[in-house]
C-alpha cells in the first residue's frame, strides 16, 4: 500500500512524473509482475484499505474505494466494457471476500459484506450482505 500511496502521489501531478519515473517502473515491475498484486496508480483509495493476501488482485485504474475497506486475495474491481464504462465505486467499510469481481458502473454502498466467489454487477444498498452469482442480498444489518 505504501508503494501504490507513493505511486498515485506521483501520478498525480505532471512535474513528479520526471523525478520519480523510475519509481514508477519500479512499481509496474516487482509490484504487478512479481507479486501479481494489479492495483492502478490512478485509483482512488481511502485510508486504512487492508489489503488480506494481495495475490492476483486487480484493481483498475479509475475505480474509487472508501475508507476502511478490506480487500482479499483474487479480486477484481474493474470496467465492465474495457475503458468504455465507469468504474465501480465502493462506499466505506466495506469487507469483500476472496475471488469476487467486481464490474461496471455500480456504487457500493458503505458497511457491506459481499460473500466470497460472488459477482457484483448491480448497485449494492449500505448496510447489507451480498452473496452469489450474480450477487443478491442475503441480510441487512440494523
Amino acid at each position: 500500500m505504501i508503494s501504490y500511496r507513493l505511486a498515485h502521489a506521483i501520478r498525480s501531478h505532471w512535474y513528479f512524473i520526471f523525478l520519480g519515473f523510475p519509481f514508477l517502473i519500479f512499481y509496474r515491475f516487482f509490484i504487478e509482475w512479481m507479486l501479481g498484486i494489479e492495483i492502478h496508480w490512478n485509483a482512488k483509495i481511502g485510508k486504512s484499505m487492508h489489503l488480506a493476501h494481495g495475490q492476483s488482485t486487480v484493481l483498475n485504474g479509475g475505480a474509487s474505494i472508501g475508507n476502511y475497506c478490506t480487500l482479499r486475495h483474487c479480486t477484481t474491481i474493474g470496467h465492465k466494457d474495457g475503458m468504455l464504462s465507469k468504474p465501480p465505486v465502493i462506499g466505506d467499510n466495506v469487507n469483500i471476500g476472496a475471488n469476487v469481481c467486481i464490474i461496471g458502473n455500480i456504487k457500493i454502498g458503505d458497511n457491506v459484506i459481499i460473500g466470497a466467489g460472488s459477482v457484483v454487477v448491480k448497485d449494492v444498498p449500505s448496510n447489507c450482505t451480498v452473496v452469489g452469482n450474480p450477487a443478491k442480498v442475503l441480510t441487512f444489518s440494523r
